[in-house]
């Protein structure tokens, strides 16, 4: 497997870094703090159009390959998660629109979503039906030359902020999961009800609603055809389980290079805190925890490319590295001492923003269930 980049490629992952370093790190603490959604951040990636990195050239994307895409995401999440949550959300609303929509519903979002116009959230999670999609409760019946929607949805990221969610839900109960259909729902339509942010541990910049839906939408709503939603929101999940082994690459990296100035700078009994084979140790184990996750992810990346289906893959990279990154980051925190604990240095905050790596995009036990099973069945 081959995980270089072309010289385009390269250039977009730098201006990633430079504008991660510039402006995402120094509005991070402020969203946090403030619990404010990163608008700004948001505002200068969309200028340079990184909200399209998911998607083809002939939609408006950058079209590069999902090597380079993963370390765009790793280089914006090192700046601040928050928007690199805000981001990846929005590539699942896009992903399924161009796995799953008809070739006028492309023509009609992605490009806007490609150069920053549109926002999207993905409307996939509720109540009852975190790591079962298919149990979900959600219906959508015919009704007057459209569909009835009627439902909750929560954890949904990007929700009121966004100018269109891709809602799932269920069109016909007997087939159950079969039976699982996608509608593009546009912002403003009467019906859709929100709650306030989600008072969350992490990610404050990057806000998650509960949605209540009693309403009603066109034909036209219905993304692609009917039946089709459940293999659409699987592939699009795949996708998103690579993106957040690459947010848990980003965390980690900014985690282990606060340590090392930190352990070179820092002097304990007279000697830098790196002389110390305590501190040599924990530095050894979190580079190889670092290495480790990367390669998967990168593995995971260069699949994406070339196969259909990479659900092991993906899987076992988002289990890896997002594993990974709560132990470089708990180690990051350690070394700082009761540094590391006060919320002047960022250590606290990459804590609390990795926490929910390990959950959304399926849980570590989900991840260990699809990896037993694809190499239990071969």
């Amino acid at each position: 497997m081959n995980f270089s980049m072309n010289e385009t490629e390269q250039a977009i992952v730098d201006t990633a870094a430079e504008v991660s370093r510039n402006v995402l790190k120094e509005n991070a603490q402020k969203y946090d703090e403030a619990e404010s959604f990163c608008t700004e951040s948001l505002k200068a990636l969309g200028e340079l159009g990184f909200m399209g990195i998911n998607l083809p050239e002939e939609y408006g994307g950058l079209g590069i390959s999902s090597i380079a895409m993963s370390h765009v995401v790793a280089e914006v999440t090192a700046g601040c998660a928050s928007t690199a949550s805000t981001l990846t959300a929005h590539f699942l609303a896009t992903d399924s629109i161009l796995i799953g929509a008809t070739e006028a519903q492309k023509q009609e979002y992605l490009p806007r979503c490609a150069d920053g116009t549109l926002l999207g959230a993905f409307g996939l999670t509720e109540p009852a039906a975190g790591s079962n999609p298919a149990g979900m409760l959600t219906k959508a019946k015919k009704e007057n030359n459209g569909w009835r929607i009627q439902g909750t949805k929560h954890y949904i990221t990007n929700a009121a902020e966004a100018d269109f969610i891709v809602l799932y839900a269920k069109t016909n109960e007997e087939l159950k999961h079969k039976g699982i259909s996608a509608f593009i729902i546009p912002k403003g339509t009467e019906g859709v009800h929100f709650s306030n942010p989600e008072k969350t541990m992490g990610l404050k910049g990057s806000h998650i609603y509960e949605i209540s839906f009693d309403c009603w939408v066109p034909d036209s709503a219905l993304m692609g055809q009917e039946g089709t939603g459940f293999n659409t929101a699987m592939e699009v999940l795949d996708r998103g389980r690579v993106e957040v082994a690459a947010m848990a690459l980003g965390i980690s990296k900014a985690a282990i290079e606060y340590s090392l100035l930190w352990a070179k700078e820092r002097m304990i009994g007279g000697k830098p805190l790196s002389s110390y084979q305590n501190t040599q140790w924990k530095i050894a184990e979190m580079h190889t925890q670092y290495e480790a996750a990367e390669l998967l992810t990168m593995k995971a990346a260069y699949v994406r490319d070339y196969r259909d289906r990479y659900s092991l893959e993906s899987a076992a990279a988002k289990l890896f590295a997002s594993e990974a990154c709560a132990f470089i980051t708990d180690n990051a925190l350690q070394l700082h001492g009761g540094y590391g604990f006060i919320r002047d240095l960022p250590l606290e905050r990459f804590v609390r923003d990795a926490r929910i790596l390990r959950i959304f995009e399926g849980t570590s036990e989900i991840q260990k269930l699809i990896i037993s099973r694809a190499v239990i069945l071969g």
